[in-house]
């Protein structure tokens, strides 16, 4: 059985002292019902006021998150899985992919036809409705829109994985993609995109925030991983917990976490400038 994870306030101070920087899913972790919880927005603002750079890492579209990655104070955000990134540098926004346009080319009729294989073998199934801003996968709706059961997801995740896809389920869609990248490489990607370091040296110190099943590859990867509370909806689904969960759900839960960074940081600047 896996390991539960222990409060978030339990984590020791030395290690949030050195944190560098913060990962976090978006849905159902920044957000509810789709819209950013205002405890949230206020923990990113506190955090890129500290100085600790944060990258919003989900499977949501390209489309989708633009205007999210030109207003939110975060360093980035990766979109798809890892498949895209949207940099900001001043006023300006790039967008970088992993894969090369011939690939995304070619990639592209293949999701369409696995697409409507989904929805013509599994009843009730439809697209997301952000949909229109994907450029490098699909994604089924299961529980945003529309609903789907136990069964019609895992039927959902088996015909995307016999057609040769990564299928991974968030807590509002079942997400499915050709390629290896994933939110771990997205991380490093970004990392060694904004900053020219390697992220697996420096491990420890960046944490991770999330929710849901499909965060359990970077639960397993970072120590300083954390679960909002509403984590605990997914328990019988979870093979691997992160190392702490915050006391809050959602947005109040990335709050809590972001307060303990910032004051980390706070007390951390008050040691180096103490007399001697």
């Amino acid at each position: 059985m896996a390991a539960r994870p222990q409060p978030w306030a339990d984590c020791p101070a030395d290690a949030l002292r050195a944190v560098a920087g913060v990962f976090t899913d978006i849905d159902d972790t920044l957000t509810r019902d789709g819209a950013i919880e205002p405890a949230a927005l206020q923990a990113l603002h506190d955090l890129h006021a500290a100085g600790v750079p944060v990258v919003a890492i989900t499977g949501r579209p390209l489309g989708w998150s633009v205007p999210f990655a030109r207003t939110w104070p975060v360093a980035a955000i990766v979109p798809e899985n890892g498949a895209v990134a949207l940099v900001r540098d001043g006023a300006s926004l790039h967008t970088e992919y992993a894969q090369d346009s011939v690939t995304r080319e070619r990639n592209a009729r293949r999701l369409a036809e696995v697409a409507q294989r989904v929805l013509a073998e599994v009843p009730g199934a439809t697209l997301a409705r952000d949909s229109a801003g994907r450029v490098t996968d699909i994604a089924v709706d299961h529980a945003e829109f529309a609903h789907l059961d136990a069964a019609a997801i895992e039927r959902v995740v088996a015909i995307m994985r016999a057609e040769g896809m990564t299928a991974t389920v968030s807590s509002i869609h079942v997400n499915g993609w050709f390629g290896d990248h994933s939110k771990l490489s997205g991380a490093r990607w970004i990392v060694r995109r904004l900053y020219g370091r390697d992220l697996d040296a420096e491990t420890a110190r960046w944490a991770y925030v999330g929710d849901s099943t499909n965060d359990q590859l970077m639960f397993g990867h970072f120590g300083l991983s954390v679960g909002v509370a509403n984590l605990r909806e997914f328990a019988s689904q979870l093979t691997v917990w992160p190392a702490y969960i915050a006391q809050g759900e959602r947005g109040a839960g990335f709050a809590e976490v972001a307060a303990r960074v910032v004051q980390a940081r706070s007390g951390a600047a008050q040691e180096r400038v103490q007399p001697l």
